[in-house]
């Protein structure tokens, strides 16, 4: 009902440009790579927020039709459920934005200890690079 995943996937596609745009500015940039669905799932808090985003969609999803119930202008009704998807989307961004920031964190961490100036999607890579997609997994695992 809610487009969860899009958000997601586009939040973490704004970190990795952002690591882009930073490393570019060097002028012997070292390429590195990542997998960032890769990492993503193995954060060790990804299954605990995503139980979050589940609980706070269906609690979203629950007053949203409470509301429509009672109302019976399909105008309202359209705005009521409108209203309700942009609260449970703001609700996931704000629930997801620690784990973006605990694995742009690794990612730079990993990046700096290998002399690594750029860091992309791997599935932009069509050859080169180094992929550090495990190194960042496990850096994320020390904490």
């Amino acid at each position: 009902m809610f487009p969860a995943k899009k958000i997601t996937i586009s939040l973490f596609a704004v970190l990795f440009l952002s690591l882009i745009i930073t490393g570019a500015a060097f002028a012997q940039d070292v390429m590195g790579c990542v997998d960032p669905q890769k990492i993503m799932f193995q954060h060790p808090k990804f299954e605990q927020i995503q139980k979050q985003i589940r609980d706070v969609t269906n609690k979203k999803q629950e007053e949203a039709k409470a509301a429509i119930e009672k109302e019976t202008d399909d105008k309202k009704k359209a705005q009521i459920f409108q209203n309700k998807r942009t609260e449970a989307a703001n609700e996931e961004r704000k629930l997801m934005e620690p784990i973006f920031k605990d694995i742009n964190l690794a990612i730079r961490t990993v990046a700096n200890a290998k002399k690594i100036t750029v860091v992309v999607d791997k599935g932009a890579v069509f050859y080169g690079g180094t992929d550090i997609t495990d190194d960042v997994i496990a850096e994320l695992k020390k904490k």
